[in-house]
């Protein structure tokens, strides 16, 4: 007669949930005896302790079972062949943990079960129902979704790592129903981490109002010619042996053949010799001695050769930096023993030091190289002699420094040697500095690049940054070797001693970060993203930034002239819109007109007293006003000139006579770049003044400019992402999307469109998708908001489905913690459940990501391969700006490089991802850029 009953509670552990936790908290561990990896190991050993020993007061386990999954084929894959079929392999040093997870559990004395043909979830759904029928009640130990469909009556979940409870109001909360009806959301919903089908077009919340409308999914699908949407009522119909199908998938079996019995799940004490037998085993030295102190027993002797444990090594074995090795390099005999230290290792960290941050201009000081965590060397090359204090210093050499030309002589080979790996932090710097001197280096891992395509949206990425959060070392500040203000000075004047702590420990945090990060992008599921879309577009956005783009200064100045005639006529009409004259550029002396004397709302004043003026805020009133719209066009103007006609001449190399932005390939989170010094892709192009400016921009005689630019890509991105089947087809007829839009949203017929009405339908087009509220858009298009609101209610019922996805982003935001693009990007989303004002931009930016990404990641893919695809013609690519590529072409081999170039870009999405839409892009030339887009 079984003993379980009322008063037991039942503990059932995911052991699955744990394991992958534990893997992916941990970087690669090893037993150091023989190499086994037990990184997961540990971290489910000290996971398992931690709860067995934790304080559960009144809902203390009386009985605990841990419950694996057994192998990867079971009964639903019977009955659809696909499911789960999307999912990774297990990576190669996790496979030979899982049976010692199941070792370590029976070590702890709990039962450990799994069943051939049956999942986890299938063992738990069943157990909870045999232990609620027997009158106990049941806590499963997860936070897997698919199991809250068994909450209720007695049963309850826990996450352990977020100590907390999920009832049946924490189940409504995730899907909009209770856990009776969660298998009718999921059916409905479908799932794409195990490739269940579902109901397409229809997310969580669409699946949770329908349910809740009809009461059950049987209900729904016999009433389903009730549904007034036409597109839900025909997919409803159409899909419904499919989602009969994925309820079958979703929904766990209770009454899976068990081989044992409730009461054989009883808590027990562990056998002391067992499990410090098992620990010693695995060379866990502080959880052995942890748990022989709590058991009263000696633990075992552990071999000295044995390597710290997962809770004490959270990243691979390095010295402190207290005890690192920094070597100044001053003969060719020195180097070329780190040359020969490189060569054994196969890897070297590099790093150079220079007199600006101007690649196309500075000078070479010097050079450092690290081989091994805490070994690193500087190579002094340029220090001038004087005091490092005196502004002026010496034009002669400092004594004690290798030949510059003897240097590079000497490295140039190891440098560019395809069997030496060379590792740096934002490597494109140091790789044109090296291209001016005639060294191409190659191949290159880059550590900023690194914890981009792992951590982007979470932090910065910069050197700095990543030492202090993942090496817990503050590296020594630049700040106080240069100096500030006045009396800076550059690298070359920083005594050799000083510079060689500084730049040696530089290439030391770089080799730390990279052996930290490197065997972390598996686990972190990045590898692709980095290997195909961060490390490979260093070299070509080097040779692009290195050319430059050729403009034309007199071109420049001659707008700059007009710009301020412009402006003094505004600011004439502007002084007599407000009755008197005043400071058209102070900001508070045009609150003072606006908000004193005109009385218009919203005025606000900051903590100096005056009125605060910024965009948004004359924007807002300019959709009432017109003073403040004549104002928003004099800054606008003041900005072009002062920002761009004017700037750009500063920005002209006086040696090539062009412009040399450079890229950031960091700068964004979804993946776009960002162009600075100076930044090309903030030109304006919305008025006639913005896009003059680009035709400053110019082609060497005998050539043209080529421009490249994908035409409306995030909405043909949106429209595949989205399945909306209505854009879809727009775009497969090859229609205006803009204009269409147009058409239905203000009852304007195709052949009677004006520019200003489709432009405001892209606003709502563009707006719409990222989340833009009613009072943004009438912002925007200077209209009154209500008008606004009406216009984003009218979208949405045309394109119901941009709606669904919106919701599905954001659930999946806050499930995950981050958004992906198409190809794998993962975008964090750290501020996704902030509260206040910074949740509805968290919410857009989660929205927008997953759109701007793919967008961003098809132009990377297309940059990567357009090298090439155009090596063989006299063509150049110059320019990225955001969906457009610029180059520069001879004449008559125009057609060639725009066949070629378009293909690339049209196919930059194939093989990785098969869009339901194609690329499209639109090619444009010209004497200069503005006539060539």
């Amino acid at each position: 007669m079984s003993t379980f009953g009322k008063g037991c509670h039942l503990h059932l552990i995911d052991g699955s949930a744990f394991i992958f936790r534990a893997y992916h908290a941990l970087p690669p561990l090893t037993r150091k005896s023989d190499g086994l990896p037990i990184g997961a190991v540990s971290g489910f050993c000290n996971m398992l302790q931690r709860y067995v020993d934790g304080d559960h007061g009144p809902d203390a386990p009386t009985h605990l079972a841990v419950i694996f999954d057994k192998g990867s084929h079971t009964f639903r894959n019977d009955l659809y062949d696909l499911y789960k079929a999307n999912r990774e392999a297990m990576p190669e040093d996790l496979r030979p943990q899982i049976p010692l997870t199941r070792a370590a559990t029976e070590a702890f004395n709990i039962p450990c079960k799994e069943l051939e043909g049956y999942e986890a979830d299938d063992i738990i759904a069943t157990l909870s129902n045999q232990a609620r029928d027997a009158g106990g009640r049941v806590t499963i130990v997860s936070s897997d979704k698919d199991l809250m469909q068994l909450v209720g009556d007695g049963v309850e979940m826990f996450d352990a790592m977020k100590n907390k409870r999920i009832d049946r109001d924490g189940v409504f909360e995730k899907f909009g129903v209770f856990p009776d009806r969660v298998v009718d959301v999921q059916a409905l919903a479908g799932d794409s981490v195990d490739n269940v089908p579902g109901a397409p077009g229809i997310g969580v919340k669409t699946a949770a109002l329908l349910i809740n409308e009809y009461g059950s999914l049987e209900d729904l699908l016999d009433r389903a010619e009730e549904i007034k949407q036409p597109k839900r009522r025909q997919t409803l119909i159409d899909m419904r042996a499919q989602i009969e199908l994925s309820k079958r998938l979703v929904e766990l079996d209770a009454n899976t053949p068990l081989d044992f019995t409730l009461d054989d799940l009883e808590l027990r004490d562990p056998d002391p010799e067992k499990l410090l037998s098992f620990l010693a085993e695995m060379e866990f030295r502080t959880l052995t001695k942890r748990i022989a102190d709590k058991l009263g027993a000696e633990a075992p002797v552990i071999a000295e050769k044995a390597s710290p444990e997962a809770e004490e090594a959270p990243q691979p074995e390095q010295p402190p930096f207290d005890a690192s090795r920094y070597e100044c390099v001053r003969d060719a005999a020195a180097l070329e023993t780190w040359i020969a230290q490189a060569r054994e290792r196969g890897w070297v960290a590099v790093d150079t030091e220079t007199t600006s941050l101007n690649e196309m201009t500075a000078d070479l000081v010097g050079i450092s190289l690290a081989v091994e965590p805490g070994a690193a060397c500087y190579i002094p090359l340029g220090h001038r002699d004087g005091d490092a204090g005196d502004l002026f210093g010496s034009d002669k050499l400092a004594e004690g420094q290798l030949p510059l030309q003897q240097t590079l002589d000497l490295l140039k080979p190891m440098l560019e040697d395809p069997a030496i790996l060379k590792i740096g932090q934002n490597m494109k710097y140091d790789a044109k500095i090296f291209a001016r001197y005639g060294v191409a280096v190659a191949p290159i891992d880059d550590t900023m690049l690194l914890s981009y395509a792992m951590h982007g949206g979470l932090h910065g990425h910069g050197m700095d940054t990543l030492s202090e959060r993942y090496l817990s070392h503050t590296p020594i500040p630049i700040k106080p070797l240069l100096g500030s203000g006045k009396s800076a000075i550059t690298f070359d004047k920083v005594a050799i001693d000083e510079a060689t702590a500084y730049a040696a420990e530089d290439a030391d945090i770089t080799l730390r970060l990279w052996q930290l990060f490197k065997p972390q992008l598996h686990r972190a599921q990045v590898t692709t993203v980095y290997e195909t879309l961060e490390r490979p577009l260093v070299p070509v956005l080097a040779e692009m930034e290195m050319h430059g783009v050729k403009v034309d200064r007199e071109v420049l100045s001659r707008m700059s002239n007009a710009f301020a005639q412009k402006m003094a006529g505004l600011e004439a009409e502007i002084h007599e819109l407000a009755g008197e004259p005043f400071n058209v550029g102070s900001p508070a002396q045009v609150g003072e007109i606006l908000f004193d004397k005109m009385s218009l709302e919203g005025g606000k004043k900051g903590k100096t007293g005056k009125y605060s003026t910024p965009a948004d805020v004359l924007e807002d009133l300019a959709t009432e006003h017109e003073l403040p719209a004549r104002i928003l066009d004099w800054r606008q103007l003041s900005k072009l000139k002062s920002t761009y006609t004017d700037a750009l001449q500063t920005h002209i190399n006086p040696d090539t006579g062009r412009v040399h932005t450079s890229y950031s390939i960091t700068g964004a989170n979804t993946g776009r770049l960002a162009s600075t010094d100076p930044n090309l892709q903030n030109i304006p192009v919305r008025t006639e003044e913005g896009r003059r400016i680009r035709e400053a921009f110019v082609a060497e005689p005998g050539n043209v400019l080529l421009s490249l630019d994908y035409s409306q890509i995030e909405l043909r991105i949106l429209a595949h992402i989205a399945d909306i089947p209505a854009l879809k087809q727009a775009f497969a007829d090859g229609l205006d999307i803009h204009a269409m839009t147009a058409s239905e949203m203000f009852d304007v017929p195709l052949d009677q469109m004006t520019p200003e009405v489709r432009r405001r339908a892209k606003a709502i087009n563009f707006g719409v998708i990222y989340g833009i509220s009613g009072f943004g858009l009438a912002r925007n298009l200077r209209i009154p908001r209500a008008e606004a609101q009406e216009f984003i209610d009218r979208y949405f019922e045309r394109f119901p489905g941009i709606r669904t996805y919106m919701d599905d982003t954001i659930a999946f935001a806050k499930e995950h913690g981050f958004v992906q693009t198409l190809f794998g990007r993962r975008i964090h989303t750290p501020e996704i459940n902030a509260k206040g004002p910074h949740a509805g931009f968290a919410r857009r930016a989660a929205i927008n990501a997953p759109i701007q990404g793919t967008a961003a990641d098809v132009i990377r893919r297309a940059m990567v391969r357009m090298p090439d695809a155009i090596r063989d013609l006299p063509a150049k690519m110059l320019l990225q700006v955001h969906d457009e590529l610029l180059f520069e072409v001879a004449e008559e081999a125009v057609e060639d490089t725009i066949a070629a170039a378009r293909d690339i870009m049209e196919g930059a999405a194939d093989p990785a991802v098969r869009l339901d839409v194609r690329l499209v892009v639109d090619a444009g030339r010209g004497a200069n850029w503005a006539e060539a887009h």
